[in-house]
């Protein structure tokens, strides 16, 4: 699609023709500037989950390895269920930071959020085991609508 912008002065003229090696000049450029452009920001910060339904609940399964039980939170406020986990590293501790080379594990802190407003939020139960995280989200049950004869006065 075609594009009409504005002539800016600084503005520096592509040629006409066709210069690979000018677009991996460019590509080489934006990548030092920001490595990690190209990734989104989430995926590298949340955790993968699977939502199945159940019948009568929802099965929330999402792979936390290489967390303790005690670094993960459930929180629940209003109709949002925020399943948080914190890893600490070794490497981030002053007596063992000169000795690694390399520390390509990540740590920090990882969350997401669920609308949980069609949860019966007072029965869901979780269960973590071998790296994953199981939450059992029973629905609300549907109640039928209230029928009565009104008065007319």
């Amino acid at each position: 699609m075609f594009e009409l912008r504005p002539y800016r002065k600084n503005e520096v003229q592509r040629p006409a023709y066709y210069d690979p090696f000018r677009e991996m000049e460019e590509m080489e450029r934006r990548f030092f500037r920001d490595p990690f452009a190209m990734f989104d920001a989430n995926e590298l910060t949340m955790f993968k989950t699977d939502i199945s339904d159940r019948g009568d609940s929802y099965l929330l399964e999402t792979d936390l390895p290489g967390f303790d039980k005690k670094d993960i939170k459930l929180d629940l406020n209003g109709d949002t269920l925020t399943i948080r986990a914190e890893r600490h590293s070794e490497s981030e501790q002053k007596e063992h930071k000169d000795k690694y080379l390399r520390v390509e594990r990540s740590s920090g802190v990882y969350s997401r959020a669920f609308d949980v407003s069609l949860i019966d939020t007072a029965n869901i139960r979780a269960k973590y085991e071998d790296g994953v995280l199981k939450l059992t989200l029973p629905k609300k049950q549907k109640t039928a609508p209230e029928s009565r004869t009104l008065e007319i006065e």
